[in-house]
């Protein structure tokens, strides 16, 4: 079996404002490490809630690989989630390599209860993903699991802080985490 040594998953949010909209990449990885058993702590030196564990990155079309995943949640506003994030990733990955990085977020673009993958680019106005490009140099080369939030014809700043339905909470504690699972083991193991 092969194995990588570290992938760092970042969930972004705002820990003032808990299952919103905005916070359900907080709400799933919270959700991931429970199911994983891992214990989130904070570091004071990163500002992070971090646990890791040695995990199955298999997937069905690739060799057997483990890896040992570090869950991360920080701890500032979204807006300034990117010197926090950027620590732990430099933290564990020497010399940083932002392929080992898988940010998981919200999306005004996608429909509820859907995930999209990406692998570098824009920001699409994501200030929280902005501000981790900024904080690696303007390099977006890590890894993306967009999560939908969909839109509406109100305010976006306040859409986007209401919380999530009573059936979004569930699924992305329970039910929508195999499809994330999935594609941070697809992620991973892609080139």
């Amino acid at each position: 079996m092969s194995r990588i040594p570290y992938y760092v998953v970042a969930g972004l949010g705002n820990v003032t404002h808990p299952n919103t909209r905005h916070s359900v990449g907080h709400l799933i990885v919270d959700s991931l490490a429970a199911r994983f058993g891992v214990r989130m702590e904070l570091n004071e030196a990163t500002k992070c809630w971090e646990g890791s564990k040695d995990v199955n990155m298999s997937t069905q079309y690739s060799t057997p690989t483990s890896g040992n995943v570090v869950f991360v949640k920080h701890k500032p506003p979204m807006n300034i989630c990117g010197k926090p994030i950027v620590s732990v990733l430099d933290k564990y990955i020497r010399p940083r390599t932002l392929k080992k990085l898988i940010v998981i977020h919200d999306s005004l673009e996608h429909r509820p209860f859907t995930l999209n993958p990406k692998k570098g680019g824009s920001a699409e106005g994501h200030n929280g993903v902005r501000n981790i490009i900024y904080q690696c140099n303007g390099d977006d080369k890590f890894r993306r699991i967009r999560v939908g939030i969909g839109k509406d014809t109100t305010n976006v700043a306040r859409y986007v802080l209401q919380p999530l339905s009573r059936e979004e909470v569930d699924y992305w504690s329970v039910e929508g985490l195999d499809d994330v699972w999935r594609l941070i083991q697809q992620l991973a193991v892609e080139p």
